[in-house]
């Protein structure tokens, strides 16, 4: 039976999707059979970066709705046979997703793949509810700031009381800690948290520092996940989460001020 990993915070605009995409590609990436699944009903934007938005024809809510199977609803990545996305709805409102149907979709997947990664919605709205309570672990992303790390720790809360798990008195969510746009020059002036304050604030096992980058817009925009773009920084941080996540001891880097060397302060450096 497959592993369910979702991707979380309390605050959006922190890199959920971009984390899912970069998490579910890399684990793909590694041989495992991946699906990653968007339950951000209304918005949707896991198809944007995965590049497969002009193949979406049936969604979450139309297999929830029996209006489509997972079959055809599933989307094949063109780059890795073994990773498949599940697009959400934009036209639906949140409460189209309920427990009895997801837990239904989320029981099949789990069958077929090895990894079903969850797409969560920001906040403590239903769509986030319902992606994190069948959670066999858990990625909490936050950046590096106060509100950011005071609503994560708040969903640290929800993880280990409202999910199945915790409702059924099963062992705990396994948590761990993503920290992304990480800017050391800005810790040292005090303008953002350091890791450590981080880990002391949220105690849960840091997992990765994506440090902050343009390569993550570009990829974005041109609907790649970041890790394959495996010259970045940011792509090379996400593999390293992946890694970590997959049970490898991978000492974590981009965590102080870069030096540049001559040739690339008068070139400028690749982000």
């Amino acid at each position: 039976m497959g592993k369910i990993l979702v991707v979380t915070s309390g605050k959006g605009g922190v890199g959920k999707t971009t984390t899912s995409a970069a998490i579910g590609t890399g684990l793909a990436l590694r041989g495992h059979k991946t699906v990653i699944v968007d339950f951000d009903v209304g918005l949707r934007n896991l198809d944007l970066i995965m590049g497969c938005e002009r193949r979406v024809v049936y969604d979450f809510v139309n297999v929830v709705n029996g209006e489509a199977t997972l079959k055809q609803a599933l989307i094949k990545d063109k780059r890795l046979d073994n990773l498949y996305v599940l697009a959400a709805s934009q036209t639906r409102d949140k409460d189209a997703l309920t427990e009895e149907g997801v837990e239904k979709v989320i029981e099949e997947l789990r069958k077929d793949f090895e990894y079903v990664v969850c797409d969560s919605p920001a906040g403590i709205e239903k769509g986030a509810h319902l992606a994190m309570y069948f959670a066999d672990e858990a990625i909490v992303v936050t950046n590096p700031e106060v509100s950011s790390v005071r609503d994560s720790d708040r969903m640290l809360g929800l993880l280990a009381s409202k999910s199945r798990r915790a409702v059924k008195g099963e062992e705990p969510i396994k948590e761990h800690l993503l920290l992304t746009r990480y800017n050391p020059e800005r810790v040292i002036k005090g303008e953002m948290l350091g890791v450590e304050d981080v880990e002391e604030i949220l105690a849960i096992r840091l997992l990765g520092v994506i440090p902050e980058s343009q390569a993550v817009l570009k990829a974005s925009n041109q609907g790649v996940p970041v890790i394959l773009d495996d010259q970045s920084d940011a792509g090379q941080a996400y593999s390293d989460a992946v890694d970590r996540l997959l049970g490898k001891e991978v000492a974590h880097r981009f965590l102080d001020v870069q030096k540049k060397g001559f040739m690339q302060r008068l070139f400028g450096g690749r982000e």
